[in-house]
């Protein structure tokens, strides 16, 4: 078994445009990956965040999003399950960072 808790795969789709793919753990621990990961794509692009693999989100993942979309400027998350939009619709961040929802994230949120 890894001792990683989070993979992030980053996929430039085209121009200006990056996708961060997370698997695994969004936490205290992990979230410096995320920072890191952010810090090597330059300001001008445009970030999707597919959460579609993260098994859990506490406050600092929560943080690291914040970090990484006041870096990025313009970040838009997807494949956000129903523990994670609770934590956002909570804090108020879902006000803040665009959450993208397909018709089956819909179903599986309520």
């Amino acid at each position: 078994m890894s001792d990683q808790l989070l993979t992030i795969e980053a996929t430039r789709l085209d121009a200006g445009h990056v996708r961060l793919r997370l698997v695994g753990e969004l936490d205290y621990d992990s979230a410096p990956e995320l920072i890191a990961a952010a810090a090597d794509l330059r300001g001008d692009q445009q970030v999707l965040i597919d959460l579609t693999g993260v098994t859990l989100c506490d406050s600092s993942g929560l943080s690291a999003l914040l970090v990484v979309h006041r870096a990025a400027g313009t970040i838009r998350l997807t494949g956000v399950g129903r523990h994670l939009q609770r934590l956002l619709d909570r804090t108020g961040l879902t006000e803040l960072l665009a959450v993208e929802h397909a018709a089956d994230d819909l179903r599986a949120i309520g």
